[in-house]
């Protein structure tokens, strides 16, 4: 493998970084204000984005994205996830796998001004009794006479108060394929679609997770993404891109605590000698960026090998396994560099503070460690140690 960038993957690198370094003077003024920042500040990041080409970046060109590779939108993810509180999420990222079975209506009505950046989705499958086990969904879907009838109650519906319209998926409860799952497109204002609350979280984000509640909600039978049955391999496809650019916000984010501690640590004295001189915070200092150049190599990997078309369980497995170690890496950096910077870190306006509260939900949302560890040792009785290197048998 070779980590060695093209000059366009340089040049997007670079763009990504210095937009985030112009969004990182804002995070103390986000964190003070639950998440948000001025509307003018805001507006203007939105416009840099445009500017930059950074929105919708994972859109293909056919539905009128930059037409990325996976690696180039791997090297602009970990750029944002050097930045706290979402800020980064204002480079945003469409539904990519509706590109096989999108229809013309869906395109006109929600695809084209989600790629354009005029619209914004949110995803509602989480349920109270159903989170990494998505097939124990109780969200129902019966037929009627021109469509559907959607009933359910869903948690954690992440920027919800950002979207304009959410992705719900449900069981048919009825038909000849009744027990499978669908997913629609659902406007927001639709009749019967209610926010139920908004709880707090651990982060201090301005996107936030609704609790939401479906009830009676009618859509016309134009709204369900592709056939009935084939909600969940939707929601796979999803989980697989996340997981690789949650592998790659972690890389990002532990780069930024690394080089914050750093910092501090040649800075801070103690009995007479900056503290980067004792061997305790050596150890602490080499052992995240040890880890970092682990994860970082199994993220830009995963990517190239799906840019090169490995095999879809491979992918699978392998963005498991980017994941799982990326996001891990990440908690062990950031309660590290807590460590290192003592007091300051237990503060709020600290960046450690921030990122050890934010890194935490890398290890649950898309699929927790756990469920990450199965799919891998799944794969590895399929199909051996060949599955992480295909030059070992």
């Amino acid at each position: 493998m070779t980590t060695t960038l093209s000059e366009r993957e340089r040049r997007l690198q670079e763009t990504s970084r210095h937009f985030v370094d112009e969004l990182i003077p804002w995070e103390v003024e986000a964190e003070m204000n639950r998440g948000e920042l001025p509307p003018e500040v805001a507006k203007r990041h939105a416009e840099r984005v445009a500017e930059l080409g950074l929105v919708s970046i994972n859109m293909p060109e056919s539905l009128g994205g930059p037409g990325y590779t996976m690696f180039e939108q791997t090297l602009i993810q970990e750029q944002t996830g050097r930045v706290t509180n979402a800020l980064g999420w204002v480079v945003s990222t469409g539904p990519s796998w509706i590109e096989p079975v999108v229809t013309d209506f869906q395109m006109q009505r929600w695809i084209r001004p989600t790629v354009d950046g005029s619209i914004h989705e949110c995803y509602a499958i989480t349920e109270a009794g159903a989170g990494s086990d998505v097939d124990s969904i109780a969200a129902t879907a019966r037929r009627n006479d021109d469509g559907y009838v959607l009933n359910g109650e869903k948690w954690h519906v992440t920027s919800a108060n950002h979207a304009s319209y959410v992705f719900f998926q449900a069981k048919l409860a009825e038909g000849p394929n009744t027990g499978r799952h669908v997913l629609f497109f659902v406007d927001i204002d639709t009749p019967g679609v209610e926010c139920v609350r908004v709880p707090e979280y651990s982060h201090t984000f301005g996107h936030h997770h609704w609790e939401m509640r479906f009830n009676d909600v009618r859509v016309p039978a134009e709204n369900l993404v592709g056939s009935e049955g084939d909600g969940m391999s939707f929601t796979h496809d999803w989980f697989r891109y996340e997981r690789l650019m949650i592998a790659a916000r972690c890389c990002g984010a532990a780069e930024r605590l690394i080089t914050e501690a750093t910092a501090f640590a040649t800075e801070r004295m103690a009995y007479g000698s900056p503290i980067i001189d004792y061997q305790a915070i050596q150890f602490m200092l080499a052992d995240s960026l040890t880890e970092l150049w682990a994860a970082r190599l199994m993220t830009y990997e995963t990517a190239r090998a799906i840019d090169a078309g490995v095999d879809l369980k491979v992918a699978h497995a392998r963005a498991s396994m980017a994941k799982l170690y990326a996001s891990e890496m990440a908690n062990r950096v950031a309660d590290r560099a807590v460590q290192i910077f003592g007091g300051r870190g237990f503060m709020r306006e600290n960046v450690a503070e921030r990122f050890y509260r934010e890194l935490r939900v890398d290890r649950i949302w898309e699929g927790t460690s756990e469920i990450q560890r199965i799919i891998i040792a799944d794969q590895l009785r399929k199909r051996g140690v060949g599955l992480a290197d295909p030059n070992l048998r």
